[in-house]
């Protein structure tokens, strides 16, 4: 199903401005209002990709998406993937970020959360978004949202949208709750693995 969010724009697609964005926004960051103690967000850029490929694959590899969809069960896959989308000319690095988590005890960074987005047809349209089972629930996936919002709109994008299956019940009651609406139905062949 497609979702989309549209509050700084009219249905003509006029822009309302830094306001309604920021009324969007501010939707969104009421799930989440804080970043939780030992993570942090980092904007995008290429020596940052191989972080994206491994957040991915954490994100994705045992949920139906990479039943679907199998690179997103496959480190490389998610690698190759992460590439293609950056190497896009229709990337906006502006609405891509990664998540880590610094375990002060242990010393370690590991990368939880990406989101990607890329222009499509004058809106902001979200590739991927993932937070490692063992970090959800935390607020985010909220978080991860603003920032590609706000970066879609200083791209000068008057919306954004993400597409997500039909049996993710659960992305769609946090997609709903935060604004999105549901747009159309997508209807996509693709090979089930194992099928």
């Amino acid at each position: 199903m497609e979702y989309r969010l549209d509050e700084w724009s009219d249905s003509d697609g006029d822009d309302h401005g830094a306001a309604d964005v920021d009324s969007a926004v501010s939707r969104i960051e009421s799930i989440a209002k804080t970043v939780p103690l030992g993570y942090e967000f980092v904007p995008f850029h290429e020596g940052l990709i191989r972080e994206h490929a491994a957040a991915k694959y954490q994100s994705f590899r045992y949920e139906l998406d990479s039943n679907v969809f199998p690179c997103l069960g496959d480190r490389d896959g998610c690698l190759r993937l992460m590439k293609e989308i950056a190497g896009r000319h229709s990337f906006v690095p502006e609405a891509t970020w990664l998540c880590r988590f610094k375990d002060l005890e242990a010393g370690t960074v590991t990368p939880v959360g990406t989101i990607q987005g890329i222009e499509c047809e004058g809106w902001g349209a979200i590739q991927n978004i993932g937070i490692d089972p063992n970090h959800r629930n935390r607020g985010l996936g909220a978080l991860l949202l603003t920032r590609a919002a706000k970066g879609f709109y200083e791209a000068g994008l008057k919306g954004m949208h993400l597409e997500v299956t039909t049996d993710n019940t659960a992305a769609i009651r946090f997609y709903e709750r935060i604004g999105f609406r549901r747009a159309s139905v997508v209807y996509k062949a693709a090979e089930v693995a194992g099928a």
